[in-house]
C-alpha cells in the first residue's frame, strides 16, 4: 500500500516491528476505530455546556441562520461563513441538541486523522501511518478547549482530505475536488490560505522547464476553479439578497483589519518555529528524511505557511495548533521510527493500556458528569444549562439579558445578545470591527453604554472571581462595576455564575 522506493521522503522501513494485523486492516475498519477511540475521549464533553466561548457563539450563529438570517446581518463574528453553515445544518437537522453538536465534532476528528493515516500510508507504511492518526485523535481532543468543536477541527475536517486528493489523485475531476475541499477549508478558517499559497508557489515552479509548468497548469485549473465555486456559493445568497458587500467587508476585510491592530505577540510562534526547525535540521544531518522528494517540501511549506498565518495573526491560542498537528506529525513519526531508541522501544507491550491512560481529562469529566447526576439529577451541566434552568424554574424575567460569560445560556433562553456585535461579548471591546458589522455605534465605550442605559438589561450574567472584559480594559470593568452599584442586586450565584437583578426603580 505505502510508496516503499527510495524516491519516498519515509522509506526504509520493515513490518518487523508492529503487529502484521495492522497491514490487513480495511480502510472502512480503521475509519470506525478512529470514531470509536475519539467517541470514547470526548463522550463525557457532550454534556458539558461549552468548552470554549468560540463555540457558544457559533451555535448561536448558527441558530441565527437557522432561523432564516444570513450570517452577519442579525448577528456577527468574525468567521466566515462555513463554520456558522456546519452548526446551521447540525441545529436545523437536529434542533437545539449540545449531543448532536459533540457528536458531530467527532466525526470531523475521525476524518483529520483517517486522512493522516491515508496521506501517510502513500508517503510510508502503515505502521508510522496508523500511530500518526491516533496521535491525531489524541491531538485533536485533550489539552485546553478541544473537546468542544472549533472551527479548526471543521478546517481540517476538509484541509486533510483535499491535501490528499491534491497530492495524490492527478486527474482533473479529483483535483476539482481537492479545490472544492480546500475552499471549504479557507472558508472555515480563512488563515489557511497561507499554507495553500506556500504550497501551489512550489507546486507550480517549473522543474523541467516552461512546458511542465503548462502541464500543470492545466490541473492546477480545476483544482482553482474548485477553489472558487466554494467562494461564489458563500456569496451567492448576499448577491441575490442585494448585499454582497457584508459579506465581502464581513469574511476577508475584517480579519485583515483586526489583525493589523492587535498587539501582537508575534513571539508565541517563536518556540515552535524553532523547534520545528530544530527537528528539521536534525532529520536533514542524519538522513531521516529524504529532502530530495518534492512531497516533503510541501509538507514542510504547509507547516511554515500555518505558522507564517500566526505571525500575521499577531496570536497563537492552543486551539490554533489544531491546524499544525496532522501535517507536522507525518513527519515527526517517521523520523522517531528510525532512531535506535524508539526502534527498540517495546512498546507494543503496553500501547492499548497507554491509549486508555492518557486521556485523563476524559476519566476527570465524566466523573463530574456522574456527580452533576447524583446532585441534580441531569447529565448536562455548566453554567449555561443551570443558569437558564434556574431562571425559568423561579419565574424571573430575564428579558432582555446580558450574558458577559456563558453566553450559550441565551440559546437555551431563545434569546438573542443585546446587540449584534455582542454575539462574542469580547467583541464589544473590538470596536476595530464595528464597522465591518455595521454597527450603529462607532465605539466600544458607545456601546457599552447603549446596552447598559438604553437596553438596560433585567439581568446580567458574569463569571465569580472574574472581570467583566479583559482585565486590562479597566475603563469598562470600572463602568460596569459602577452600573452594578447602582442599578443592580446580586439575585444569587449558580456555581460559578453571578446573576444581577436590576432594581425595579431603576
Amino acid at each position: 500500500m505505502g510508496i516503499k522506493t527510495m524516491s519516498s521522503p519515509f522509506s526504509g522501513f520493515t513490518k518487523s516491528t508492529i503487529w502484521s494485523f495492522l497491514y490487513s486492516i480495511k480502510e472502512w475498519q480503521l475509519f470506525i476505530g478512529l470514531l470509536c477511540y475519539a467517541f470514547f475521549i470526548r463522550f463525557p464533553f457532550f454534556f458539558r455546556d461549552y468548552v470554549d466561548r468560540d463555540e457558544s457563539t457559533f451555535i448561536l450563529m448558527g441558530q441565527s441562520w437557522v432561523d432564516g438570517n444570513l450570517p452577519y446581518t442579525e448577528l456577527w463574528d468574525l468567521k466566515p461563513p462555513i463554520t456558522f453553515f456546519f452548526f446551521a445544518t447540525i441545529i436545523y437537522v437536529f434542533g437545539k441538541s449540545f449531543i448532536a453538536i459533540r457528536i458531530a465534532g467527532t466525526f470531523l476528528v475521525a476524518i483529520v486523522a483517517f486522512f493522516t493515516f491515508k496521506i501517510g500510508d502513500k508517503l510510508g507504511y502503515k505502521s508510522v501511518a496508523l500511530w500518526s492518526a491516533i496521535l491525531v485523535v489524541l491531538l485533536l481532543s485533550l489539552f485546553g478547549s478541544l473537546q468542544g468543536v472549533m472551527s479548526e477541527h471543521i478546517c481540517m475536517a476538509f484541509f486533510m482530505p483535499g491535501i490528499y486528493y491534491y497530492l495524490f489523485k492527478r486527474k482533473f475531476s479529483y483535483q476539482y475536488l481537492a479545490g472544492l475541499l480546500i475552499g471549504l477549508a479557507l472558508m472555515s478558517k480563512l488563515n489557511m490560505a497561507y499554507p495553500i499559497a506556500f504550497m501551489m508557489l512550489y507546486t507550480l515552479w517549473p522543474k523541467k522547464g516552461f512546458k511542465s509548468l503548462l502541464k500543470k497548469t492545466r490541473l492546477e485549473f480545476f483544482f482553482g476553479l474548485g477553489v472558487l465555486t466554494i467562494l461564489f456559493a458563500t456569496a451567492l445568497p448576499y448577491y441575490f439578497k442585494g448585499d454582497i458587500l457584508i459579506w465581502w467587508e464581513s469574511v476577508f476585510q475584517a480579519p485583515m483589519a483586526y489583525s493589523k491592530a492587535l498587539d501582537r505577540a508575534i513571539y508565541k510562534p517563536v518556540p515552535v518555529v524553532i523547534a520545528v526547525s530544530v527537528f528539521l535540521v536534525y532529520a536533514w544531518k542524519k538522513k531521516l528524511l529524504n529532502f530530495k522528494s518534492r512531497k516533503l517540501w510541501i509538507f514542510i511549506l504547509l507547516i511554515f505557511g500555518t505558522l507564517f498565518s500566526f505571525f500575521k495573526a499577531g496570536k497563537m491560542n492552543g486551539h490554533y495548533l489544531i491546524q499544525l498537528h496532522p501535517i507536522l506529525i507525518l513527519l515527526v513519526f517517521p523520523v522517531l521510527y528510525k532512531i535506535d531508541f524508539f526502534k527498540n522501544f517495546k512498546v507494543k507491550n503496553y500501547i492499548f493500556l497507554l491509549l486508555f491512560l492518557l486521556p485523563i481529562e476524559t476519566y476527570i469529566e465524566a466523573a463530574n458528569v456522574i456527580k452533576t447526576k447524583q446532585e441534580k439529577n441531569r447529565f448536562m451541566n455548566g453554567e449555561g444549562i443551570s443558569v437558564p434552568l434556574y431562571l425559568k424554574k423561579n419565574q424571573i424575567d430575564y428579558h432582555p439579558i446580558f450574558f458577559t460569560e456563558y453566553h450559550i445560556g441565551n440559546w437555551l433562553l431563545e434569546e438573542k445578545p443585546p446587540t449584534k456585535i455582542a454575539t462574542h461579548p469580547s467583541n464589544i471591546m473590538r470596536e476595530i470591527l464595528f464597522p465591518y458589522a455595521r454597527n450603529e455605534r462607532k465605539t466600544s465605550q458607545e456601546e457599552l453604554q447603549y446596552i447598559m442605559q438604553q437596553i438596560q438589561p433585567k439581568i446580567i450574567v458574569r463569571r465569580k472571581n472574574r472581570p467583566f472584559f479583559d482585565g486590562r480594559i479597566a475603563w469598562a470593568n470600572d463602568y460596569m462595576a459602577i452600573q452594578i452599584q447602582n442599578n443592580y442586586k446580586v439575585l444569587d450565584t449558580i456555581e460559578q455564575a453571578i446573576l444581577y437583578q436590576r432594581l425595579p426603580s431603576n
